[in-house]
């Protein structure tokens, strides 16, 4: 390996995916948090808010990159599917992430106000695995500026 460079993780790669499509909502005037899922290494599905866009409340990154990774992989079920948010899932998120069974879930930053684990901390399915990745540092600042600026 050359000297200065950093070998990325999935983990790393997968959440600044999911990062780039918080950017992109971000760009269109969304509330910036983004989703990818990935199965067996590769993403399969995206998600970014468009809530404003679609007028859906519905309409988040998360719900986004679910549908769009069942019709991918044509199955209802992600049971070996790992989900990366760039901000840890409200309970309606939660909610959806149970019945697809995603195995895991990823989030960069903590929601303190509408987080799952503040409102519904039983929602997520019992095999799930929930962690804090990378980046949530970025995340969370990404929030500020986003709130920041519209204040």
């Amino acid at each position: 390996m050359e000297q200065g460079k950093s070998i990325q993780t999935e983990d790393e790669r997968a959440m600044r995916a999911a990062l780039d499509e918080a950017y992109l909502a971000k760009e269109a005037g969304e509330v910036p948090i983004g989703a990818v899922v990935v199965y067996q290494g590769r993403i399969v599905g995206r998600g970014r808010n468009r809530v404003e866009q679609l007028q859906d409340p519905t309409a988040h990154a998360e719900i986004l990159a679910i549908t769009a990774a069942t019709e991918n992989l044509g199955a209802k079920y992600l049971t070996d599917c790992t989900l990366y948010v760039s901000l840890e899932p409200c309970v309606m998120c939660m909610g959806a992430l149970r019945w697809a069974q995603v195995s895991r879930i990823v989030y960069a930053t903590s929601d303190p106000k509408a987080g799952y684990h503040v409102l519904a901390p039983k929602a997520p399915h019992p095999r799930a695995v929930i962690e804090v990745g990378p980046f949530g540092d970025e995340a969370a600042g990404l929030l500020r500026s986003f709130f920041s600026e519209r204040r």
